[in-house]
C-alpha cells in the first residue's frame, strides 16, 4: 500500500510534506487567515491546515453551558465559540488555497464536519490526537477513501496498535504522526526515539511538533518523519492555547528550508556514489599503485616492481594482489600509474573517427606531442593553468595545420579565482590582469597554429558565491560588471566565449554556488546584449537542468544557436559532472539532432573527468561513442 497527497509520495524517500497548522490561530479573523495562508505559501509550506467543529454535535449540552463543566473545558469552549470561522469562510479559504496552489486541509472534530468537508472536495483529512481512538469517526473518514493523517498524542501504545490494526483491516490509507499533545511541549518529553517504534508498526510516519523552536522538528525529519506539522501564528503572544507552541514566520521559513536541506541529504540505501568534489580530493590525497622502476612490455609484474605513493590517480592499492603476476601490456616508465587495463589486458585506443562537426582534444603543453602523434583532430584545446602563463610555448610547439582553442585558467596564483564580475573592484582588477595575460598568450599561440584566425578563449567568468546564491535582484549588476570587464580587455584577434555553468562548481575540494551563465533565458539575453557566443558545456547544463527542473533538450534548443564550441560529457543528478558519454542521463542521439541542426559548425571536444589518464583512454571511449552522431 502506498500513501500520497497531491505531489507528495512516500515512495520518494528524499521528499517530505510540510503542514503549516493555522488551526484557530486566526482567532476568528478570515483576513488574518488569508494573510497566514500567503505567509505559509511564501515560507514554502505544502499545506495549510484548519480545524472545523460543529459545537452542538461535538459537546454534550451540559458542557456548552458556562457552568456546566470544569474550568478547563469552559475555557476551551469559550475560545472555540469566539474564534470559530463560519462554513462560508472555510469555503472561501478552501477556494483561495486552490487558487494559489497550496493544499487546504482541515481537521473535522465530528461527523457533520466531515460531511461539509466532503462537499468542499478536500484531498485528505487530518485526525486530531484526541480522535485516534474514536472508531465511529474513523469509520466515516475511512468511507471517504481519502488519505488520513492521524496524530498519536495522548494515546498509549496499545491504543495506537488497536487503531492501526483497525485501519489496516479497513484498507485505509493513512500516516501516523508522532506527537506530544502539550502546548508547548517540554523538550525532555518529546521522545523522538518513538518515531522508530512507530515505523516498526506502520511504514508511513510523520511528526507533529508542539515544542519551542525548530531543532526538534529538524531532528524528527532526519529520523524518518516524512510529514512534518507545526502550528503557525502571527504572534506567539496572541490569545489562545496554541500560539505559545506555534512558530512565527521567520522560524517557519527557517524550519522548512532546513527540512528541504535534509531532504537533499537523505540520499538512498543503495550505496554511496562519490561526487566530483570527493573524487577530486580522493585523487589529490589518496595513493595509487605505480611502477617502482621501468617495466618492459611483456614483463611479468612482481611485487618488487610495484610501489604505493600519492597522488591517487591510478589503480587503488586494494588491487595490489590482482595486479601481481600479470604481464605488462605496455612499456611502463618508473612512477607511471597502473590502471584497470593493466589487469584486464585491454586498453582503449584511438580510431578513425567520422564527425560532421570539427572535433578536437583537450591538451596541456606537456602532453600535446603525445596526442598529436596519436590522432589528427581538427583542433586542440589547450587547458592552461596559471603556471602555464609563465612558460614559453616555443619549447613545446612547432607549427601545425590544426586549429586551436584556449581554456583560460579558473584559478590563478594565490588562490585567486577568476571573477570578472566581482563587486570587489580590486579583486576584479586582478582578474582583468590575469585574463589579459591569457589573451596575450593566446595571440602568441597563433604563430604555431596559423590556420586559426580568431582563436576562441573558453572562460568561466566568475559570479561565484560561497554559501548561498546571489539574490536575483543583484544579478544584473554582476552581468554589467562583466560587460565592463570585456570593454576593458584588449581582445583584438581573439574571441572570449563564456562557458555554460553548473549550479554547484567545485573549488578547492568543496562546493560553491555559481550565479552567472546558468539559466538559459538569462544566457541568451546577456549574449545578445554583449554580442557574445557561448561554449555550451553539456554536462554543466544537464546538472543545472536537473537542479532547476528545466527540460534539458529545450535548454539545448535555446543555447545551440549561440554556441561556438562544445564541451561534451555526460551528467547525473546535480553533482555528477564530467561522466563518460553514456554513463549518465543524457540522450546523446536526441541531443545530437538538436546540435546538428542549430549549431552545425560548432566545434567540440570530449570533456571527460580524468579522460587523459592511461593514454587518453577516457577520450577514446567518448569519441567512439559519439562517432557518427555529431
Amino acid at each position: 500500500m502506498t500513501f500520497s497527497i497531491n505531489n507528495f509520495d512516500f515512495d520518494d524517500i528524499n521528499s517530505s510534506f510540510f503542514i503549516a497548522e493555522i488551526g484557530n490561530n486566526h482567532n476568528g479573523s478570515i483576513e488574518d487567515a488569508m494573510k497566514m495562508i500567503d505567509m505559509a505559501k511564501d515560507a514554502g509550506a505544502d499545506c495549510v491546515k484548519f480545524q472545523m467543529r460543529n459545537m452542538d454535535s461535538l459537546y454534550r449540552k451540559k458542557s456548552l453551558k458556562k457552568d456546566g463543566d470544569d474550568l478547563g473545558s469552559e475555557y476551551i469552549i469559550d475560545l472555540l465559540k469566539r474564534f470559530e470561522l463560519s462554513l462560508d469562510e472555510h469555503k472561501k479559504l478552501f477556494e483561495y488555497c486552490k487558487k494559489i496552489n497550496i493544499t487546504y486541509m482541515c481537521t473535522p472534530w465530528d461527523k457533520p464536519s466531515i460531511k461539509i468537508l466532503e462537499g468542499f472536495g478536500v484531498d485528505a483529512y487530518k485526525v486530531a490526537s484526541a480522535d485516534l481512538t474514536n472508531l465511529p469517526l474513523l469509520d466515516q473518514l475511512i468511507a471517504t477513501k481519502k488519505p488520513l493523517i492521524l496524530s498519536t498524542g495522548m494515546s498509549e501504545f496499545d491504543e495506537i496498535v488497536n487503531s492501526v490494526t483497525y485501519l489496516k483491516n479497513k484498507n485505509a490509507k493513512f500516516c501516523l504522526l508522532h506527537c506530544n499533545s502539550t502546548y508547548p511541549a517540554p523538550i525532555e518529553d518529546i521522545n523522538l526515539a518513538w518515531i522508530g517504534k512507530l515505523i516498526s508498526l506502520h511504514p508511513f510516519i510523520g511528526y507533529s511538533g508542539h515544542e519551542r523552536g525548530i531543532s526538534i522538528s529538524l531532528a524528527a525529519r532526519a529520523m524518518g518523519a516524512r510529514i512534518i506539522e507545526r502550528h503557525f501564528t502571527l504572534d506567539r503572544n496572541m490569545e489562545g492555547p496554541d500560539h505559545a507552541a506555534s512558530l512565527e514566520y521567520n522560524d517557519l521559513k527557517n524550519l522548512i528550508n532546513g527540512i528541504k536541506e535534509i531532504n537533499k541529504s537523505i540520499g538512498n540505501i543503495e550505496g554511496v556514489k562519490l561526487s566530483q568534489g570527493q573524487m577530486i580530493n580522493k585523487e589529490n590525497l589518496s595513493k595509487s599503485l605505480m611502477a617502482a622502476r621501468n617495466i618492459k612490455k611483456g614483463q611479468q609484474i612482481t611485487s618488487g616492481l610495484v610501489k604505493v605513493a600519492s597522488p591517487g590517480q591510478g589503480l587503488s592499492p586494494q588491487r595490489f594482489n590482482d595486479l601481481i603476476g600479470k604481464y605488462a601490456i605496455r612499456n611502463i616508465e618508473e612512477e607511471d600509474f597502473f590502471y584497470q587495463s593493466d589487469i584486464d589486458g585491454h586498453r582503449a585506443a584511438p580510431k578513425d573517427y567520422k564527425f560532421l562537426h570539427p572535433w578536437g582534444l583537450p591538451v596541456r603543453y606537456h602532453d600535446f606531442q603525445y596526442y598529436n602523434k596519436k590522432v589528427n583532430p581538427d583542433l586542440f584545446e589547450f587547458h592552461l593553468s596559471y603556471s602555464d602563463l609563465d612558460l614559453n610555448p616555443d619549447k613545446y610547439l612547432e607549427k601545425y595545420e590544426n586549429n586551436f582553442v584556449v581554456h583560460a585558467p579558473e584559478l590563478f596564483i594565490n588562490s585567486h579565482l577568476m571573477d570578472l564580475a566581482s563587486p570587489d573592484e580590486s579583486y576584479r582588477k586582478i582578474s582583468l590582469k590575469e585574463t589579459q595575460r591569457v589573451i596575450n598568450m593566446t595571440r602568441n599561440l597563433k604563430r604555431h597554429f596559423p590556420s586559426t584566425d580568431n582563436p576562441l578563449i573558453v572562460a568561466n567568468i566568475g559570479g561565484i558565491s560561497m554559501d548561498n546564491l546571489i539574490p536575483k535582484i543583484e544579478l544584473d549588476d554582476y552581468y554589467n560588471r562583466f560587460g565592463n570587464s570585456l570593454l576593458e580587455l584588449d581582445t583584438e584577434g581573439v574571441e572570449i566565449i563564456p562557458q555554460t555553468m553548473a549550479p554547484f562548481p567545485w573549488h578547492f575540494g568543496g562546493q560553491r554556488y555559481q550565479n552567472l551563465f546558468v539559466h538559459p533565458d538569462e544566457i541568451v539575453e546577456w549574449c545578445e546584449k554583449f554580442n557574445l557566443r557561448m561554449c555550451f558545456d553539456i554536462s554543466h547544463s544537464m546538472l543545472a537542468c536537473n537542479h532547476f527542473n528545466y527540460d534539458f533538450y529545450e535548454f539545448a534548443t535555446k543555447i545551440a544557436p549561440i554556441t561556438a564550441h562544445l564541451h561534451i560529457g555526460d551528467a547525473l543528478g546535480v553533482n555528477g559532472e564530467g561522466l563518460q558519454v553514456g554513463d549518465g542521463e543524457i540522450d546523446f542521439v536526441k541531443l545530437s539532432e538538436i546540435l546538428n541542426e542549430l549549431c552545425p559548425k560548432s566545434s567540440f571536444i570530449p570533456e571527460i573527468w580524468q579522460g587523459h589518464k592511461n593514454g587518453g583512454e577516457g577520450f577514446w571511449v567518448a569519441l567512439d561513442r559519439l562517432n557518427n552522431l555529431l
